[in-house]
């Protein structure tokens, strides 16, 4: 073969040889490009996954909070009604409990009935006594005096109940406070 044949033959390979490397690094090119692609979608849909998750856990927990604490306000409006009932017990006297005994029991019945709705619904009284300690959580000191045979912090006087829904205060109970210097 001659020479010129040779160098011809030798060109046309080296033009194929850098074609071939060219469409091979444009192959190789996309294929980066596609894959990075694919990471990039791969990523988002984690992404979106997770927050339809968490969209999920939050309707769910909306969802449990308003089942236990959806009842709150009418709760809360109820709460005036116990107290004229307590208080409407607390001020009959024995005369006026001998000659109305039937609206008594009946007040005492519409109480008892209340209460086993509040019950039902999980409000409780936040019922302290004279002498437990004051709770800011669950107590409202209505004021403070030095009462001799106290500590201070020792509730003095219940003016009156606070009531819990579940373990949210619905509202705190009044009470009044020793502010009787340690000796």
């Amino acid at each position: 073969m001659s020479e010129m044949k040779k160098d011809e033959i030798a060109e046309g390979q080296a033009q194929i040889d850098e074609t071939f490397e060219d469409v091979l690094n444009e192959g190789q090119d996309e294929l980066e490009a596609l894959r990075a692609e694919r990471d990039e979608l791969r990523d988002r849909f984690m992404r979106a996954l997770a927050d339809a998750e968490n969209i999920r856990k939050r309707g769910e927990r909306d969802r449990r909070e308003a089942e236990q604490y959806g009842g709150s306000k009418l709760a809360r409006d109820l709460l005036p009604v116990y107290d004229a009932l307590r208080r409407a017990l607390d001020a009959a006297g024995e005369e006026q409990r001998a000659a109305a005994a039937g609206l008594i029991e009946g007040v005492e019945l519409t109480l008892r009935e209340l209460r086993n709705v509040f019950g039902r619904h999980g409000v409780q009284a936040v019922a302290p006594v004279v002498g437990d300690r004051f709770d800011p959580q669950q107590h409202e000191a209505m004021f403070e005096a030095p009462v001799p045979g106290t500590v201070a912090g020792d509730i003095i006087q219940v003016m009156e109940e606070g009531f819990l829904l579940h373990d949210r205060l619905l509202r705190p109970a009044k009470v009044g406070v020793s502010s009787m210097p340690k000796s």
